[in-house]
């Protein structure tokens, strides 16, 4: 069970394990709790962060450190990633996408100039959505995105993040864990939005490949 108290350790899970290790490693083990986070989505930045700034509130790390530790654990997080797409390679992600199921390369090549135009954007405004932040990594290091221009957008866009969160948990208090509430129904939004959006496509190939097939067999 987790408790909140000012003068007691959080215990249990994802929270306890966090603040075990910032108890152990004082701001860099919430720079590795968000880079851990980064590297494995299900761990939540929203219990993460606002954790992190509760325990700066009791005097047990600094404020700024806690925000600057957690930044360039974002960024070191999604680099790992960045390169694990890099390693992958378009080739192969083609390859890939020409063996699944209701999946054409030419969604592949739509994609790609989708990313050459809108990269950017969706780099640093990826860091702000929930499940996306880390998975942005990805495919800029598979269409091989400027490393400088990935590093820096990752950085402003987890520094607005990552602040936004310490801060809250900081100002809250005791009551850090409400963020976690209003930060989950942000989250169950992009997850219902994004199965919303996978069915649709998977609808609609379906539907164009009956058709297809239906005036192939008239011919």
């Amino acid at each position: 069970m987790i408790q909140y108290a000012s003068d007691e350790v959080v215990t249990g899970g994802i929270a306890g394990w966090a603040t075990d290790l910032m108890d152990r490693l004082g701001a860099p083990g919430a720079g590795l709790a968000i880079a851990l986070e980064n590297l494995f989505p299900p761990l939540p930045s929203e219990v993460i962060l606002p954790l992190a700034g509760f325990t700066a509130s009791q005097g047990r790390m600094g404020l700024a450190a806690a925000i600057l530790w957690t930044t360039l654990g974002s960024v070191v997080g999604a680099l790992a990633l960045y390169g694990i797409g890099a390693a992958i390679g378009r080739d192969r992600v083609r390859a890939l996408a020409g063996r699944l199921p209701l999946v054409k390369v030419s969604d592949l090549d739509r994609t790609e100039a989708w990313f050459a135009r809108h990269g950017t954007k969706a780099v640093f405004f990826g860091r702000m959505i929930p499940i996306f932040r880390s998975l942005i990594s990805v495919p800029a290091g598979v269409e091989r995105m400027s490393l400088p221009a990935f590093a820096g957008l990752t950085t402003l866009g987890s520094l607005i993040w990552n602040l936004t969160f310490v801060l809250a948990g900081y100002r809250l208090g005791e009551s850090w864990h409400t963020v976690e509430e209003y930060v989950g129904t942000y989250s169950k939004g992009v997850l219902a939005v994004s199965a919303a959006a996978v069915l649709a496509f998977a609808v609609l190939r379906l539907v164009g490949a009956r058709r297809g097939a239906r005036r192939t067999d008239r011919m």
